[in-house]
């Protein structure tokens, strides 16, 4: 008789509180899952959006203040004024009004820095000053840029004298007034307290410059005294700057008060008022930065602009580089974002994939429960329900508790995309057991018999489903082929291509994984010994439909590990390979002034770390057929050289290319060379005479076309045996050290201070140029880490399903003679066709998601910065480790869970698993 399920009665106890007393194990367990894995869906926006902030900081610090500051101009007022009118207009209380117009007319999110941005008035004509004492190099006066530029007694700290002083009523025809110098201008010009420099007038006398202060700059860096560098140091300029044997000149800047920038106008220099507004750093957000394109382009030559003009001048102009070094950032990012992206979806499809394990695991434990609660009449609505809130009891704080860990961890980032991660963690986590449990119970019915993966058909609506979601994932996985990466559709698919290739693959093996296991069943059958036989049948327990959630965790894990081992694998390749193409070896000592000293090879050889050295000549000013064009010529000695170039693997070659035969040494010698193939186009395979740096002649023949060596790290040269130059042109000026612990310190030292040394470890660390580089290298090492931590963790639930049934069987078989070493074989036997499955599995989800994108995806972003530029394009490519060290992880990590559990059931007694009434 069924006793009908009572709706109206209360029960004596509440339900969530019940039940979780019953199970704090698992409740416990529900909460640290659930607590972790917020706060790792919480942290990931976070730390993304601070690498993001730090790039974007990066990128604008890093350039030169006259590049990244915004400077607005006014030519000088026209001469047809009054002249009160054009004094009035260089008056600081005029620029200071017009000033704070710019400032106003600036949009958010550019907001300029008060303490660096300056404003002023200056000359745009150099001007020669005639005294004496001025240092002449080259026998012409030295000349002198008049710079009223606000702020200086806040931005300069007094070296010596006092600040300039000017009354407000300096004119154009004021005949003396007072300036102060840098300490590095002082210092080159000979200028002193007390030095009184003429400047040439404009139809009047000339103006007397009393220099009043030596001053030393507070933020020497800063864009107050750097976005013009002439303000804190004084230029050597050249008469023709392309000419390096034009005349030369100093030229410095003299430092006026404001109130004297009137007196400008009578001088020949052609005053013009500026305002430099320096970006704040701090105030640079990733998020703004589509905005910030658009401030800055309206500020240089939109509407904003045109108020400007309306407040200042009809000919204000503005100019800045800042806008190209967001479109640099903004190309450094756009090259990341997919890599970001991919780990990203691959990690957090697998914590979503363990999320639905942990439900579906909860759920089957407690499957004879819910089945008699439906069969007494529990609604499957209301089921649901009071399974909603227990989980919700536990899942809501635990969630609450790993976003607060998150939020201050890591501080200083929009609150929102962490809130709705955490919030998205709790929601899968809240509702795996409600809906797995009203879908396993939507119909009530007894307990199902054993469903074999082996015997039982898959019905046809899973059928019907798997092949829908097969197309799905297949559908998309070929449109990212044919139209790559490019648009936003691309970006979505490639950060999805990963787990669409593991979606198909586990559908796939599930459905193939019947197949082998008959067979080997089979053959198991026919041995003597029953423990094979019983570890295959054990195997094929489980249902197909159980065993997708699980494999599909792991070949999404094992194909994210993959592909985040490949792309840090060839992060550093790219840049080991650009480091090496720019040292030509370990480490490199270059003389800058003719040949090497003698000895000095004997004394680096010594070096701690220095494994073998080679010395080469290098004339770069080698002039082929007596033309124009230069090409370095590299003399060598051959068998060093070829085997330099096999350990470095730019442009190698056998040693026997370059020897000379000695019988035909002398002047008409002809040397065979090595040279790239651009010469090579140019020069063919005849022979033809070379002019070296010290005069003497060479012949040559190319015999060999190479397109890089060490020794030169361009796209043009020529390599040739030393044993063939004249007595000069071959003596040493470069040395190529073998041994990357080579002692860099010991190296300088050796040198001394006419040779440069450069070491490849040194070069490689130089190209980590940006924190949204590094940051990615983490972000990526984090995900793939999380991932496999979460497969290790699918692969530990799914073998605590069958966990109690094995447990009972070991101690059936124990009675039947069964031995602990047995039982230990049977299970690890047992768990090994899944794991075989899955590691197979992973390697070919992995080279196939790899071979996919890897048309896509250019690494050159994350590895090298904007400033290397490198010889080809560096594309994604399967490394054999992250292929292969994440499977046999998954082999390990099986076999040794298995072996662990059958250990710690063999410890146990079987008097608990056999007693009476036993329902297992």
């Amino acid at each position: 008789m069924v006793i009908p399920f009572s709706r109206t009665k209360r029960a004596a106890a509440p339900w969530v509180r019940t039940r979780l007393r019953s199970a704090p194990g698992a409740a416990l367990a529900l909460a640290l899952l659930v607590a972790v894995t917020a706060c790792l869906a919480a942290a990931f926006p976070r730390a993304l959006e601070r690498y993001e902030d730090a790039g974007l900081r990066h990128s604008v610090e890093q350039v030169p203040h006259f590049r990244s500051v915004v400077t607005l101009s006014a030519p000088t007022p026209l001469p047809n004024l009054p002249q009160d009118q054009r004094e009035q207009a260089l008056r600081p209380a005029t620029v200071k009004r017009q000033y704070d117009s710019v400032i106003g007319a600036v949009r958010h999110p550019f907001d300029p820095d008060p303490r660096q941005s300056s404003y002023g008035v200056t000359t745009s004509v150099n001007q020669e000053v005639p005294e004496p004492w001025l240092p002449r190099p080259s026998g012409l006066p030295a000349r002198v840029c008049l710079v009223a530029q606000a702020g200086l007694a806040d931005h300069a700290r007094l070296s010596q004298g006092r600040l300039p002083r000017a009354s407000a009523s300096v004119t154009a025809t004021t005949p003396e007034v007072e300036a102060a110098v840098s300490a590095d201008t002082a210092k080159s010009m000979r200028i002193e307290v007390g030095s009184v420099l003429h400047v040439p007038g404009a139809g009047r006398d000339a103006l007397a410059v009393r220099i009043t202060a030596i001053v030393e700059p507070r933020d020497r860096d800063g864009a107050y005294w750097a976005t013009d560098t002439l303000l804190r140091t004084p230029v050597l300029m050249r008469v023709a700057p392309v000419d390096p044997e034009s005349p030369r000149y100093w030229l410095g800047a003299l430092l006026l008060p404001s109130e004297a920038a009137p007196a400008l106008l009578g001088t020949e220099g052609r005053p013009y008022r500026y305002w430099r507004l320096a970006p704040d750093p701090h105030t640079l957000r990733h998020r703004d930065l589509g905005a910030l394109e658009s401030a800055l382009a309206a500020l240089t030559s939109g509407p904003d602009l045109q108020r400007i003009r309306t407040a200042t001048d009809p000919l204000t102009d503005a100019r800045t580089g800042l806008d190209d070094v967001l479109a640099s950032y903004s190309r450094l990012h756009d090259g990341v974002s997919p890599l970001i992206a991919v780990a990203a979806f691959g990690s957090g499809t697998v914590a979503v994939v363990v999320l639905a394990l942990a439900g579906g695991l909860a759920a089957d434990r407690r499957r004879t429960e819910l089945a008699l609660l439906r069969a007494r009449g529990a609604s499957l609505a209301g089921l649901a329900a009071r399974l909603l809130a227990e989980t919700a009891v536990v899942a809501v704080p635990a969630g609450a508790l790993g976003l607060a860990v998150a939020m201050r961890a890591l501080p200083g980032a929009r609150a929102l995309p962490a809130v709705l991660a955490a919030l998205a963690v709790t929601l899968v986590a809240g509702t795996a057991l409600p809906l797995r449990a009203a879908a396993a119970h939507r119909v009530v019915r007894i307990p199902a018999l054993r469903q074999d993966v082996t015997s039982v058909r898959p019905s046809r609506r899973r059928t019907v489903a798997e092949l829908t979601l097969v197309a799905v994932a297949a559908g998309a996985v070929v449109t990212l082929r044919r139209q790559g990466t490019s648009g936003g559709s691309g970006d979505q698919l490639i950060s999805a291509a990963p787990v669409l290739v593991g979606v198909i693959a586990a559908l796939l093996l599930v459905r193939l994984y019947p197949f082998p296991l008959r067979g080997l069943a089979g053959q198991a059958g026919r041995l003597r010994g029953v423990v094979s036989h019983l570890a295959l049948a054990r195997a094929g327990r489980r249902t197909s439909a159980s065993a997708v959630l699980p494999l599909l965790a792991l070949l999404t894990a094992l194909t994210t590990a993959s592909f985040g081992g490949s792309v840090l694998a060839g992060i550093g390749e790219t840049r080991s390979q650009s480091a090496i193409l720019a040292v030509g070896a370990d480490a490199r000592l270059e003389s800058t002034v003719g040949p090497l000293p003698a000895g000095l090879a004997e004394r680096v050889r010594r070096i701690s770390g220095v494994r073998d050295v080679t010395a080469v000549s290098i004339a770069y000013q080698a002039k082929p057929n007596d033309g124009r064009q230069a090409v370095p010529v590299v003399g060598a000695d051959p068998d060093r050289y070829a085997e330099l170039t096999s350990r470095t693997g730019l442009g190698a070659f056998s040693e026997g290319v370059l020897k000379t035969d000695r019988r035909e040494s002398g002047s008409g010698a002809v040397l065979p060379a090595v040279a790239s193939p651009r010469v090579a186009d140019a020069h063919g395979s005849s022979p033809f005479p070379v002019t070296m740096e010290d005069g003497s002649s060479v012949t040559v023949r190319i015999v060999l076309v190479r397109d890089s060596t060490p020794a030169v790290p361009g796209a043009d040269f020529l390599v040739v045996d030393r044993a063939g130059l004249d007595a000069t042109a071959a003596k040493p000026t470069t040395l190529l050290l073998t041994g990357p612990e080579a002692d860099g310190r010991a190296l300088r030292e050796t040198a001394g201070g006419e040779v440069s040394v450069r070491l490849r470890a040194d070069e490689r660390a130089r190209y980590v140029d940006s924190p949204l580089q590094s940051g990615v290298e983490h972000l990526y090492t984090a995900a793939v880490a999380a991932g496999a931590g979460y497969a290790v963790l699918a692969l530990l639930l799914s073998l605590l399903r069958a966990a109690p049934e094995r447990v009972a069987l070991l101690a059936r078989l124990r009675t039947m003679g069964l031995t602990r070493a047995q039982g230990r074989r049977m299970l690890v036997l047992e768990s090994l066709p899944q794991a075989v499955l899955a590691a197979v599995g992973g390697v070919l989800t992995g080279w196939c998601a790899i071979l996919l994108l890897a048309p896509g995806v250019d690494l050159t972003a994350v590895a090298l910065p904007p400033s290397v530029v490198p010889l080809k394009q560096t594309l994604l490519s399967p490394d054999a480790w992250s292929l292969t060290v994440p499977t046999l992880a998954v082999m390990a990590v099986t076999v040794g869970i298995a072996g662990v559990q059958a250990s710690w059931a063999g410890r146990k007694g079987a008097v608990r698993e056999l007693r009476a009434g036993d329902t297992r």
